[in-house]
């Protein structure tokens, strides 16, 4: 599977009631299938969470007056997330969580690579996810849905299954 979600707080229930269970699911599976090897994430992110309609203008601002805005949202739901680094499991919980005091959301899906450390003493990614809401379940208290992706390594192209060589166009020599 190219992603798992571990829902905390009943966000599972939440996603249901307000019949976003199925849009979810294929949001996160075109997301998967679109960023799948890519390097520059960001606006081919941008791109498909707004073809499937999560990108309504105006709505994504966490603040008034602030810049800061979440990935997508839709129904009271916010995506937010990262593809870089696991680590921004923190940063992102902290920014579903002053959406949702303020009242502008109901429950977040916080997108992160599954990515970590093969050196890692820590367990999987899930495990260290599960541990990690624990720990501040006394601060975090919105109902959030963590989606683990395994996106894979860039996948750079040389060219020769464009039937390319390394050496480049053929040019006639002069006569």
């Amino acid at each position: 599977m190219p992603f798992e979600i571990v829902h905390f707080r009943d966000s599972d229930k939440i996603i249901r009631k307000k019949k976003l269970d199925r849009d979810v699911k294929v949001t996160l599976n075109y997301l998967s299938d679109v960023l799948q090897g890519t390097i520059q994430r960001g606006e081919l992110l941008r791109q498909a969470l707004d073809e499937m309609g999560w990108r309504e203008n105006g709505s994504l601002n966490i603040l008034d007056g602030r810049r800061y805005q979440y990935k997508g949202f839709k129904k009271g739901v916010a995506l937010d997330g990262s593809f870089a680094a696991y680590e921004y499991i923190l940063e992102g919980l902290f920014r579903l969580e002053i959406g949702f005091r303020k009242g502008k959301i109901d429950c977040g899906i916080l997108m992160l690579t599954a990515a970590r450390s093969e050196k890692s003493s820590l367990g999987t990614s899930r495990d260290l996810a599960i541990a990690e809401v624990e720990y501040l379940s006394d601060i975090i208290t919105i109902p959030v849905s963590i989606a683990l992706f395994n996106l894979g390594p860039p996948v750079i192209s040389d060219g020769e299954e464009e039937g390319g060589d390394e050496s480049g166009p053929s040019v006639p020599e002069n006569e």
